[in-house]
């Protein structure tokens, strides 16, 4: 019995990983094949012949600057994760350490507003960033989401699960709110802090409607908006559209295969306690 129960978890398992990772062979197969290729019915699996057209259009194409808005998009998701983690961690620790009147109320709210639908906020942070004369430019795309509910509840979780002796130790030995912060509770929250920059690199990665909005000029787009530029009006040139799509997954990829540790430690001891 045992034997038959794994290996039917075995063959779930084998099941499940074919449902992720199918996609992800077709479209890398897809990117090679020439535009004929790739219209065929029914489809080839492999190409035939295998073709570096997609790649050779998205990266000599003057009207779509693919790396141009692959630049973009890096630079906007590392300075977003940057400021997740900035705003978060502080706002967590305050929450989690100190002992101020309202805390509970703030920490409810913050939380609430996990259930505000994201769409209901686009024209108020429109007006927000027009007013402030960010419209074309990538800190649109980056400031106004950086204010992170889910990072400052994720990261007060992580601290609550930290054993408050310690902090005890330093205060003893004279340190201050700023230095058991800085000093202690950072240092003993990598994983966290890495699980939630790698959450907030991607939600920004993977944008598609709000910098639709705010983003104008060619050079000035991001790479999801930018890729949607590729599909033409009546037809699909698939292996230019499978070639970008395959440039926008190699970060993301290996940003996960990079902290893929540090996100299992984070997630498994944030809901310890709290």
């Amino acid at each position: 019995m045992t034997t038959l129960r794994r290996a039917g978890r075995y063959t779930a398992l084998v099941l499940l990983a074919l449902v992720f990772v199918v996609p992800l062979v077709w479209m890398i197969l897809t990117s090679l094949k020439t535009y004929g290729g790739a219209q065929r019915i029914p489809p080839d699996w492999l190409p035939n012949p295998f073709s570096g057209y997609g790649y050779d259009r998205i990266l000599n194409n003057a009207e779509s600057p693919v790396l141009r808005w692959f630049l973009n998009s890096m630079l906007a998701a590392t300075l977003h994760a940057l400021l997740v983690l900035a705003t978060a961690s502080a706002a967590a620790y305050a929450l989690a350490r100190l002992r101020f009147r309202g805390r509970g109320v703030g920490f409810a709210l913050i939380v609430g507003t996990l259930f505000i639908p994201p769409t209901s906020l686009i024209i108020p942070n429109f007006v927000i960033v027009e007013r402030l004369g960010w419209l074309d430019t990538l800190a649109a795309v980056v400031v106004p989401s950086a204010a992170s509910a889910f990072g400052v509840f994720f990261l007060r979780q992580f601290f609550l699960s930290i054993p408050a002796e310690l902090e005890e130790a330093a205060v003893l030995d004279g340190a201050n709110h700023w230095q058991v912060f800085t000093r202690v509770l950072l240092p003993l929250s990598k994983p966290a802090l890495a699980t939630l920059a790698v959450l907030s690199f991607l939600t920004n990665w993977n944008d598609f409607l709000w910098p639709i909005y705010v983003l104008f000029s060619p050079e000035q787009l991001t790479l999801p908006p930018g890729l949607g530029l590729l599909q033409r009006a009546y037809n699909t040139d698939y292996p230019v559209v499978m070639a970008g799509a395959v440039l926008a997954s190699v970060p993301v990829l290996l940003l996960f295969v990079l902290a893929q540790r540090h996100i299992i430690q984070g997630v498994s001891r944030s809901g310890l306690k709290g």
